[in-house]
């Protein structure tokens, strides 16, 4: 198993980070199997979608907020991201992607998104290859 952090800029925001994953599955050594990517935070989460048209992580952002609109769950009277915590749960914390020749098994568009909901802050990236 192996981590490392990302620092967000943002409230909200989608990170790229195939390549620090990718580069951790070859560093493994595995040559076949699969890869856990896992986050341990309740307001970020962790996605698999395009990242060549930064479009798209605006879009996905955007409907997260017409889905969740911040500002009036219970929870906002506590630390006011309750909104966070619900798109987090639904994105959920993790991914597993195939490993094939040592190498992630994504498609042609496909990339490791680190997903911030309540940024900006320091996010843990948790990777298991097996």
């Amino acid at each position: 198993m192996a981590e490392f952090s990302v620092r967000t800029k943002k409230r909200q925001e989608m990170v790229d980070i195939t390549g620090k994953v990718g580069d951790l599955v070859k560093q493994s050594g595995v040559s076949d199997g699969i890869c856990l990517v896992y986050v341990p935070h309740a307001t970020a989460a962790v996605a698999i979608n395009e990242n060549a048209d930064p479009n798209v992580c605006g879009d996905i952002l955007e409907a997260l907020g017409g889905l969740v609109p911040d500002g009036r769950w219970r929870h906002d009277r506590v630390d006011n991201n309750a909104a966070a915590h619900i798109k987090a749960t639904i994105l959920g914390p993790s991914e597993a992607v195939p490993v094939r020749g040592g190498r992630l098994r994504l498609g042609t568009w496909q990339s490791l998104m680190l997903v911030e909901l309540d940024g900006p802050r320091e996010r843990t990236v948790i990777v298991e290859v097996r």
